[in-house]
C-alpha cells in the first residue's frame, strides 16, 4: 500500500468502529416503538408495502445501470477516485436537499412523493460511486452489492452488524443471494426513515426538516459507500499481494 492507502486504511477502521457503536438508548426505543406499531399493519398491507419498495427499486436499478457512465475509473488512483465520488455526493446531496426541501413545504401529498424522489436520488449515487470504484453495475452481483452497501447505511445495530460481515467477505457470500429478502429490506429502510419522515409533513417546518433530513441522508449513503469499496479494493489488492 502506498501512503495514501495507508491513511485510507486507517480510515475505514475508524468508520468501522463508529459503525458498530450501539444505538442512542433514543434510538433503541424508538426502533421497539416502532416494531409494535408494525405489528399492529396488517399482513395484506405489509405485503403490499414490501411488493411496492420491490418494485420501485428494482425499476431503479433497471434504468440507472444504462444511465451510468461507464470507464469512470480508468487509470485513475484510490485517492483520484475517492475525490471523484466526493465531488459526486456533494451534487448529489445538493439535488436531494433541494427535493426534501421543495416537498417538504408541499404538505402530506409531496412530503410522500419525496420518499420515491429521494430513493432515486440514492440509487443513482451509489451506481455512480461503483462505477467510478471500477466496478461494472451491469453485472448483477454488483446490483445486489449495491444494495447491501445501501442496508448498512440504513437499518437497526443487528442488521448492521451482519450486513458489514457479508460486504467484508463478499466473495464468500455473494452465491448466497440469488433474490434479495425483500420484507427485511423495506422495513428495515421504513423503520430508519420513520421518525425524521413524520416530521417532514408537519406544516411549517416541513421545508426545513426535509433540506437537513435529506443532506444527513446523503452523507450517511455516502459515507458508507465509500468506505465499503474502499474496503473491497484494498482487500482484493492485498489478496493479491500474498
Amino acid at each position: 500500500m502506498n501512503e495514501y492507502e495507508l491513511k485510507a486504511y486507517d480510515e475505514i477502521l475508524a468508520w468501522k468502529r463508529k459503525l458498530l457503536k450501539p444505538s442512542s438508548v433514543l434510538n433503541r426505543m424508538s426502533k421497539k416503538i416502532q416494531a409494535k406499531m408494525n405489528g399492529y399493519i396488517p399482513e395484506k398491507v405489509q405485503t403490499a408495502i414490501t411488493a411496492a419498495i420491490k418494485g420501485m427499486v428494482q425499476s431503479t436499478l433497471t434504468g440507472s445501470q444504462w444511465m451510468t457512465k461507464k470507464n469512470q475509473a480508468a487509470g485513475l488512483t484510490l485517492e483520484e477516485k475517492d475525490r471523484l465520488v466526493t465531488e459526486k455526493l456533494s451534487n448529489y446531496r445538493k439535488t436531494a436537499v433541494i427535493e426534501g426541501a421543495g416537498t417538504g413545504a408541499g404538505g402530506i401529498l409531496l412530503g410522500l412523493a419525496d420518499f420515491p424522489l429521494l430513493l432515486s436520488i440514492k440509487m443513482k449515487f451509489l451506481f455512480d460511486a461503483a462505477s467510478v470504484y471500477g466496478f461494472d453495475t451491469k453485472n448483477y452481483e454488483e446490483r445486489i452489492f449495491i444494495l447491501q452497501v445501501f442496508k448498512l447505511a440504513f437499518s437497526s445495530d443487528e442488521v448492521r452488524n451482519e450486513t458489514l460481515t457479508i460486504i467484508e467477505n463478499w466473495d464468500v457470500h455473494k452465491q448466497e443471494f440469488l433474490e434479495m429478502d425483500w420484507q427485511e429490506f423495506q422495513q428495515e429502510y421504513r423503520d430508519y426513515l420513520d421518525f425524521a419522515k413524520t416530521l417532514q409533513l408537519m406544516p411549517g417546518i416541513g421545508a426545513p426538516v426535509g433540506a437537513v433530513v435529506n443532506y444527513n441522508l446523503l452523507d450517511r449513503l455516502g459515507e458508507a459507500t465509500k468506505n465499503c469499496y474502499r474496503l473491497r479494493l484494498l482487500t482484493v489488492q492485498h489478496n493479491r499481494i500474498d
